[in-house]
């Protein structure tokens, strides 16, 4: 017996070496840590089960026979979360280069399917150069087994990917289907193909980095939802977010102990808008001084900074976030923003989490870049998200809600539960000046009697009492009650039930 056990002790230390001293120098130099370490990290102490740790590939061509090493570049397993399962695949560069074979498939698939059947989490740790070459169709057909089961997932269980070296080719497509994508600045890239490969294609010369590292992908492409400084930081960050996440569409939302009492009122937020309509006024102010203990989690923060998504706690149970952003573009919704806002409010509805929506919006972007880049159709993305959600909706107009944005900003119209507004809100068509320039064009050679228009307008239209009067809005409330409307609020909605026609799925306007 004791001959097998150290038999076991030394089949254990080769695994947890992966590839060797040499490179997990070099993977240390790179500034990134190991598979096992980020796992370390990620999960509780000592929670970390792992399986298959001596599988290896079957592979014979191109010398493959000869260089097998246990695991196969990837650790997979499941540990804690403070307490709460998770399911993690981490991909080991120092093996292969982390690439994928249909042994190393099989290690991802056990894990997803473990995942769905036991209705938790899965999150993905990538740090590697795509399908390993030597396999062909054989390291194909693995991705294809694990692409499924991220969809089989999508909506069941959360999933996280978080990139934290190269990500390329076959790899990216995975991530590409998660919940969420997060990266590490300066050592992690995502692309499907690569610089040398674009080189030879489009004659274009760029870096991995120009082509698809954290800062483009976080700005621009809208594909990762956040980057951090390092791999340290990233994963203790997916710890945080963790918390906020359902483990699964049947949990119900996670309930952490906080000391805010629900009923405190802020008197600061009597003065948050400024008496110039077109001054701007950070909509985050708002929010943290709203949630439980101003702890706000927010997704996408660097791209289409017109609208603010994230999570947060009211009374301890987490709540989605929806806000415009005076503070850039005025808050106006566009193509970018509403992209960004339907994909958040569609994974909240699944996850049976909480809206909370905070509005002061203008309408949407005018402009030939908007309408030839499809805003019409990005915009009803954002309208068929809001419109189909069952969840507990409340909506708080701040100040502008003009025009079709004031109806897609989840408004008693399309079933938003309870809709409130601050005293300084402003709910129609249009702005006051625009409005009389077209129902007085005749009198706009006169500055006198336009401006007297202006002021009918204004205040005929320009605050929330005429909604108020037809049902629209539920009560006009006190800037510093804010928070405790929406904790009762949410009190009441807390075993609301609603049901959309049967249906396979619905076709949103993707």
């Amino acid at each position: 017996m004791k001959e097998v056990i150290e038999e076991l002790e030394i089949r254990r230390a080769k695994a947890r070496m992966g590839g060797g001293e040499k490179r997990i120098d070099a993977q240390h130099k790179r500034g990134k840590l190991t598979a096992r370490e980020r796992l370390q990290l990620l999960l509780d102490d000592n929670s970390f089960e792992e399986f298959d740790m001596y599988v290896e590939h079957r592979c014979a061509d191109f010398g493959m026979a000869d260089t097998k090493v246990p695991g196969d570049g990837v650790v997979t397993g499941w540990g804690t979360i403070n307490g709460r399962v998770v399911y993690v695949i981490a991909k080991d560069f120092t093996v292969f280069g982390g690439s994928l074979s249909e042994a190393h498939a099989n290690k991802m698939i056990k894990v997803q399917d473990m995942a769905l059947r036991n209705r938790a989490p899965v999150i993905g740790l990538f740090d590697a150069g795509g399908a390993r070459i030597q396999e062909g169709v054989a390291a194909l057909g693995g991705y294809g087994e694990v692409f499924l089961r991220n969809v089989q997932a999508s909506g069941v269980i959360p999933q996280i990917s978080v990139i934290m070296g190269p990500c390329a080719g076959g790899d990216v497509y995975s991530p590409a289907m998660t919940d969420f994508i997060f990266m590490v600045r300066d050592t992690s890239y995502m692309f499907v193909t690569g610089p040398d490969v674009v080189k030879t294609v489009t004659k274009e010369e760029v870096t991995a980095e120009q082509l698809g590292g954290a800062s483009v992908h976080t700005t621009k492409s809208s594909i990762a939802d956040g980057a951090y400084d390092n791999d340290v930081e990233a994963l203790l960050q997916m710890r945080r977010l963790m918390d906020f996440l359902p483990t699964s569409n049947l949990s119900g939302v996670p309930e952490l102990p906080t000391r805010d009492p629900w009923d405190r009122e802020d008197t600061s937020l009597n003065t948050l808008i400024p008496d110039n309509p077109n001054k701007p006024y950070d909509i985050k102010e708002l929010i943290h001084k709203v949630v439980d203990e101003g702890d706000f989690f927010e997704v996408q923060e660097t791209f289409a900074r017109n609208i603010v998504i994230g999570f947060a706690r009211m009374e301890g149970r987490t709540v989605g976030i929806v806000a415009n952003q005076p503070m850039v573009l005025a808050g106006v919704l566009d193509s970018d923003a509403s992209r960004k806002a339907a994909r958040f409010v569609r994974f909240c509805d699944c996850f049976s989490i909480p809206i909370v929506t905070f509005v002061d919006v203008p309408g949407f972007l005018p402009g030939t870049d908007q309408e030839y880049g499809g805003l019409i159709k990005h915009g009803a993305k954002l309208l068929f998200a809001f419109t189909e959600a069952t969840v507990p909706k409340i909506t708080v107009i701040t100040r502008k809600a003009y025009g079709g944005a004031y109806d897609v900003m989840s408004s008693k119209h399309i079933r938003g539960d309870l809709n409130y507004a601050w005293p300084s809100a402003e709910i129609a068509v249009m702005g006051a000046k625009g409005a009389a320039e077209i129902l007085y064009r005749s009198e706009l050679g006169d500055p006198e009697k336009i401006q007297k228009r202006i002021d009918q307008y204004q205040a005929r239209f320009a605050n929330p009492f005429v909604a108020a009067e037809r049902g629209y809005i539920d009560e006009v409330i006190m800037p510093q009650g804010t928070r405790m409307r929406i904790c009762r609020g949410l009190q009441m909605l807390r075993n609301k039930h609603i049901e959309n026609p049967w249906k396979k799925h619905d076709n949103i306007p993707l």
